[in-house]
């Protein structure tokens, strides 16, 4: 906030977009820094983390926006900067009412006392509120995939089986359950277990194979066996599943194969599952809502 008010002091009108310009120099952010994306991957995290230094500022009347996105110091903002402050904290905000009864409830230490961005650690950056939700939810996601791979794995292989056939249904394969299910267990032969609609329409067909590899890395002559059972039914696509991963042979070996072979290792079959909402139902919901400047703007 303390390099924003700084850029300010000019008294001139900054827009949003000179401000980020001008900091990103200051600061000597990277281009990978400043394509950084918080966990929603909507917003780069810069992006965020200048916003909400701007509306901190704005808040405790640092600033003033005589324009939409345009900001401008205050006298209050230059009175701040004359006291030559090293940075500017929650503490420091705090003194101005229209900040505190605002922001009650953030942590009046310095900066360093609150948490570190891991986008940029080196430079020492605070999280904002918005970053520290999507990192607690992006957490949350990563637990839950952790146990529903856990429930996976203590499955019989009957039920995984049904299990790969549901999901796929969900994320639109095979029409409906019972056609999926109709055509798994025609095909358990050869090393294929089942065969599954590409399509509704049926126009296309993908051959799968699902196994409850635990603890053992499934390596390229595993992946070369389930090639070869493609090429005895003549098929084109396969779709290679297991609860373990795949070696970086295995990954490079159907890179250069003519057939079409995904192969599914268990983090990913956890995270398809929590994104169609298979195995997994919804504990809450948050709506996240923020200020509408629009609708304040007078004509």
């Amino acid at each position: 906030m303390l390099p924003m008010l700084k850029i300010a002091a000019d008294g001139s009108e900054h827009p949003m977009a000179d401000l980020r310009e001008r900091l990103s120099r200051e600061m000597g952010l990277s281009p990978e820094d400043l394509q950084e994306k918080l966990p929603s991957g909507i917003q780069t995290t810069y992006a965020n983390r200048v916003a909400c230094a701007a509306n901190c500022l704005y808040r405790a009347r640092l600033v003033d926006r005589p324009k939409r996105r345009v900001f401008q110091i205050t006298e209050r903002g230059r009175d701040l900067l004359s006291e030559g402050p090293e940075g500017i904290t929650v503490s420091i905000l705090s003194r101005f009412p229209e900040f505190k009864g605002i922001h009650r409830g953030m942590s009046p230490g310095s900066p360093e006392d609150l948490p570190v961005s891991p986008s940029f650690p080196e430079k020492g950056m605070v999280q904002t509120p918005e970053e520290r939700l999507e990192f607690s939810f992006q957490d949350l996601q990563i637990s839950l995939a952790n146990e529903v791979l856990d429930a996976v794995k203590r499955a019989s292989p009957g039920f995984f089986e049904q299990l790969v056939v549901k999901l796929l249904v969900a994320m639109g394969y095979g029409g409906s359950i019972q056609d999926a299910g109709r055509a798994v267990g025609k095909a358990g032969d050869e090393g294929v277990d089942g065969i599954i609609k590409e399509d509704k329409l049926g126009l296309d067909v993908v051959y799968i194979q699902a196994k409850k590899w635990t603890d053992t890395v499934v390596g390229r002559p595993a992946v070369q066996a389930f090639a070869g059972s493609l090429e005895g039914h003549r098929a084109r696509k396969g779709v290679m599943i297991t609860t373990s991963t795949f070696s970086q042979d295995a990954r490079e070996y159907v890179q250069k194969i003519e057939k079409k072979i995904v192969l599914l290792d268990g983090k990913q079959l956890a995270k398809l599952m929590i994104e169609h909402n298979v195995g997994v139902t919804v504990a809450a919901v948050y709506s996240l809502k923020k200020l509408d400047q629009d609708f304040f703007e007078e004509e």
